[in-house]
């Protein structure tokens, strides 16, 4: 069973079940007004943060490309797709668009925009109290669109809760089995149509039974762009880099991970900006110093408490190309246990009868 506390609307977590197709018809009916709403929005924002202004068409002519990769190699989730489509009133191109517009959106190795902030990382291999959690850092102006998802297992997959946004299929979570994921990003190589990393951990959830099966299934995908993994099941603690198919595996007690590359074969080729790696290495430094000082047996709230300052967590601006912290996530993998905790509050202004949702999951 997995439980969730997550002070959010209770019209924005949603809960989900049935075959793929119908899994994504819930979820697009249930949020089909954000989605449109998004949609409208400079094609999901994406022509405010990337220098494709006024180009709808090449973002969907783009996001066919991973499409037809998607729809051969992991078939159910394009079901899943289709079936968000149906419910939320949109094109089938559109809904895709949610699922790749992080690899749309692409980066710029050295730009007049530099990052503050894109995520923050830890983990510690503690038995009982195994923990692992981050913080959520994007551009776009995302805090709107937080959800949660809570997808309830069948006879073939994982019962799974993820954090996601607006009209995505999952972004990072935990599933029935313990096994949970962070992700941070890393910039290397020239991204391609392939699988997004949204979709690649949310196939690993819905499936895997530990750590090792979630990183033999990653191996067997083509995957589009470059990140860094953090998975914990409470028996194993690893951290996998990727960057497209190249994959390297470290296995940790203790992990701290920001938005440079750490293992030693992929720094060479690690294209962060000076400014944005001044940044990440600042925020890796202060995730060891909270491991150092939070003994192993404290609350929730001791880690939250750390990660609601800065430099963790990342103040908004006006400027919608800028990262800012959206979110908090801590998972407890043994306790099947995920704590969300939005970074602004006004996700709560309209429709929200209470300031804490819950959802309990069991496998079928």
């Amino acid at each position: 069973m997995i439980t969730l506390d997550a002070t959010l609307a209770a019209r924005r977590i949603f809960r989900l079940s049935g075959d793929s197709y119908e899994i994504g018809r819930q979820h697009g009916e249930a949020d089909r007004e954000e989605i449109q709403r998004f949609l409208a929005d400079g094609t999901a924002r994406l022509e405010h943060i990337s220098a494709q202004a006024g180009k709808r068409d090449y973002f969907l002519r783009e996001t066919r490309r991973y499409a037809e990769i998607v729809e051969t190699v992991l078939p159910a989730l394009a079901s899943e797709v289709r079936g968000l489509a149906m419910g939320a009133g949109v094109h089938t191109d559109e809904a895709w668009l949610l699922q790749v517009r992080r690899e749309l959106s692409g980066y710029r190795a050295i730009g007049p925009q530099p990052t503050s902030g894109d995520c923050s990382t830890f983990g510690r291999l503690a038995g009982e109290a195994s923990i692992i959690g981050q913080t959520i850092d994007l551009n776009g102006s995302m805090e709107r669109e937080l959800t949660v998802l809570c997808i309830d297992a069948d006879a073939n997959t994982r019962g799974v809760v993820m954090v996601s946004f607006t009209g995505l299929l999952g972004y990072l979570g935990i599933n029935d089995r313990g096994v949970s994921i962070c992700q941070n990003l890393v910039l290397a190589s020239v991204w391609r149509p392939g699988v997004p990393g949204y979709m690649a951990i949310r196939h690993l959830l819905t499936h895997a039974e530990n750590v090792n099966e979630a990183v033999a299934m990653l191996r067997e995908l083509p995957l589009a762009s470059s990140r860094a993994l953090t998975l914990c099941d409470g028996e194993q603690l690893v951290v996998v880099e990727y960057v497209r198919d190249e994959i390297r595996v470290m296995q940790r007690d203790v992990v701290t991970h920001a938005n440079h590359f750490q293992h030693p074969d992929f720094k060479p080729m690690d294209r962060l900006n000076p400014f944005s790696k001044n940044s990440s290495l600042r925020r890796e430094r202060a995730c060891q110093e909270m491991l150092g000082r939070v003994p192993v047996d404290a609350a929730l709230e001791d880690y939250l408490r750390v990660m609601d300052r800065a430099p963790l967590h990342v103040e908004p601006s006006e400027n919608v190309q800028k990262e800012c912290t959206v979110a908090s996530v801590v998972m407890l993998p043994k306790a099947r246990h995920i704590v969300v905790t939005p970074a602004s509050m006004h996700v709560l202004a309209a429709g929200a009868e209470s300031r804490e949702g819950r959802c309990r999951i069991r496998k079928a």
